[in-house]
């Protein structure tokens, strides 16, 4: 629904051009916006006026409008003076904010359709039905960006995608929890990767430099038809929860691109236990301290190059090679061969999402 201040700023706009003072009841009598101060109007007149058939009415210096959502009547304008010009100003006024009633309403029926939309609410006969009477093509590659948020409720980066994808009638934003914004993007069924990747690297720049914003974004697949928007939604979600888990250091993750992330997020939790127990026995990675993990994870990040680990440890590479000999008395793994640093890599993952189920407990 149409914000009051809304209809107020609409009817400032008019009286700083035409100096004619307006001012918007309700249908109770009571006050919405006004530009002068109103006089008491005799008991009734509001009421009377709105069971009239007339659609405009001249009483006591005023001129009296009625103002429409849809069939409903909604609002009662009324323009100060009596002269010609304060009837025209008037009734072109109740006719912007009919206008703009009508702008707002079809925005909010298309956000609350968008939102049920992506989280599969709708029947396919109403997905037919809503699309048609909000003029939403149907038949259109569409592809969903996730935006994540640092901090709840971020106004700054909703406005800021507003200001940039707000005006085109194809793109759809809305804020789908506390920290989490869509972004849905028509585009072409056969866009390239690169193409979708250079929007979300635009949204992490943009609402960096514009908003002050942290964010993660991660994006679906596209979709050819408004029925799958879901779809690409849930694999966006899993983009974000796969990316948060196993690549925190990635602003950027696409469904089509998660790796082995992908099937350790898939798997149930006590197959996870039984690899960790064969693995580690009861040496798991929780137990060991953070030069050893560090020690590591730079190691295969240096693709099992033990001199340039070393280098960049700043340690001798006889310190680094006592490190790694002490980790496989422990674990039974020589991380120096690669099957065995394939075994920890992967411990290492599915230790990481045995403990974000347990945030979830």
């Amino acid at each position: 629904m149409i914000s009051n201040q809304i209809i107020q700023n609409s009817i400032d706009d008019v009286r700083a051009i035409t100096r004619i003072d307006l001012c918007v009841l309700n249908l109770s009598g009571s006050l919405v916006a006004t530009t002068f101060e109103l006089e008491a109007l005799p008991e009734n007149t509001v009421d009377t006026f709105a069971q009239s058939p007339a659609e405009s009415q001249t009483l006591q210096g005023y001129n009296f409008f009625k103002v429409y959502n849809e069939d409903s009547l909604e609002y009662i304008l009324i323009a100060r003076g009596l002269g010609e010009d304060a009837y025209m100003i008037g009734k072109l006024a109740a006719s912007q904010i009919q206008a703009l009633i009508v702008a707002y309403q079809e925005r909010f029926d298309k956000n609350n359709f968008i939102q049920n939309l992506l989280l599969d609410n709708l029947l396919l006969v109403d997905i037919y039905n809503r699309a048609k009477k909000l003029h939403i093509e149907q038949e259109a590659g569409r592809v969903v960006f996730l935006i994540e948020t640092k901090y709840e409720k971020d106004v700054a980066a909703l406005e800021t995608l507003r200001s940039i994808f707000g005006s085109s009638p194809k793109d759809f934003i809305t804020a789908v929890d506390e920290k989490n914004i869509v972004l849905l993007k028509e585009v072409t069924q056969y866009e390239e990767p690169e193409s979708l990747e250079s929007v979300a690297r635009m949204l992490v720049d943009m609402l960096n430099a514009e908003a002050m914003a942290q964010v993660r974004v991660s994006y679906g697949t596209i979709v050819p038809h408004l029925k799958e928007v879901s779809k690409s939604f849930k694999e966006a979600k899993m983009a974000m929860d796969v990316g948060r888990i196993f690549y925190s250091d990635r602003t950027i993750i696409s469904y089509s691109s998660l790796g082995i992330g992908r099937l350790i997020y898939q798997l149930p939790l006590p197959l996870c236990e039984m690899f960790m127990r064969e693995i580690f026995g009861e040496n798991t990675p929780d137990t060991f301290d953070e030069e050893t993990l560090g020690t590591i994870r730079k190691f295969f990040d240096n693709s099992l190059n033990v001199s340039e680990t070393a280098r960049q440890l700043f340690v001798h590479r006889n310190t680094l090679v006592y490190r790694l000999e002490k980790l496989q008395k422990t674990t039974g793994l020589d991380i120096r061969v690669f099957e065995d640093a394939l075994t920890f890599q992967i411990a290492l993952m599915v230790a990481n999402y045995m403990k974000y189920l347990d945030t979830l407990r």
